[in-house]
């Protein structure tokens, strides 16, 4: 006996076409998936500026600087009549200075110019005639007695100074004087370590004795002349 399938009963009739759908579903689903955003929520922040907390500073008043009004016009000049210049101008003649052969030229006597003496200093070690210290008077090299005398008169008249020895103070005080055409003593000048010091190299020249003046071509000219003068504590 044949058996025999009710087609409605037959599963795999339809298998195709529902393959078909579970296909397209299932492929929406994954493109679905794929698609899908997702964002953060957002917080709310409060972005509004306050205008009036930066504004609250006091503004300085600007005084207005009031300009002094101009000055009035000047008033107006009073009316000028104008006067015609009726006086003559005397013209200044000039007079030619030359002489004819008629006028006697007159004889000009001899003007006599005076000698007027310069100031002159020649330094010690190039004056043609030194100054003669008193005692040198007859030696034969008075440059080198001038220079003995004076050692003799530093060492007869040094006296160390207390208060620098106090001090501890030493050192070379360098005195530079001029001997003047009269032959007194002018013009000192010292440099030294300490005041104190210069003091007493300033009192020891100044009882230099009057000299005779140095001599420059036979006249009298002033001589400048330095020396030191040595302070040391034993």
């Amino acid at each position: 006996m044949e058996l025999k399938k009710n087609p409605k009963a037959d599963v795999g009739k339809n298998s195709t076409l529902y393959f078909v759908i579970g296909l397209a579903a299932v492929l929406g689903l994954v493109y679905g998936a794929m698609e899908w955003k997702k964002y953060d929520k957002a917080n709310d922040y409060d972005i509004s500026l306050n205008v009036e907390d930066q504004l609250d500073e006091e503004v300085p008043m600007t005084e207005q600087i009031k300009t002094p009004p101009p000055p009035p016009p000047p008033a107006a000049p009073e009316v000028i009549e104008v006067v015609e210049d009726e006086e003559e101008v005397e013209e200044t003649v000039i007079e030619s200075t030359e002489t004819s052969q008629e006028e006697e030229v007159m004889e000009v006597e001899e003007v006599e110019v005076e000698e007027v003496e310069e100031d002159i200093s020649v330094p010690f070690a190039v004056i043609e005639d030194v100054p003669v210290f008193p005692g040198c008077e007859k030696a034969s090299n008075k440059k080198q007695c001038f220079q003995e005398m004076m050692q003799k008169h530093i060492r007869k008249n040094f006296r160390y100074p207390e208060i620098a020895q106090e001090m501890g103070v030493q050192g070379r005080v360098n005195v530079i004087f001029v001997i003047q055409k009269d032959g007194s003593i002018g013009n000192i000048r010292m440099r030294g370590p300490d005041k104190n010091l210069e003091a007493e190299a300033l009192r020891i020249i100044k009882r230099l004795p009057k000299m005779t003046p140095g001599k420059q071509r036979g006249r009298a000219v002033k001589v400048p002349f330095s020396i030191p003068i040595t302070f040391k504590l034993q």
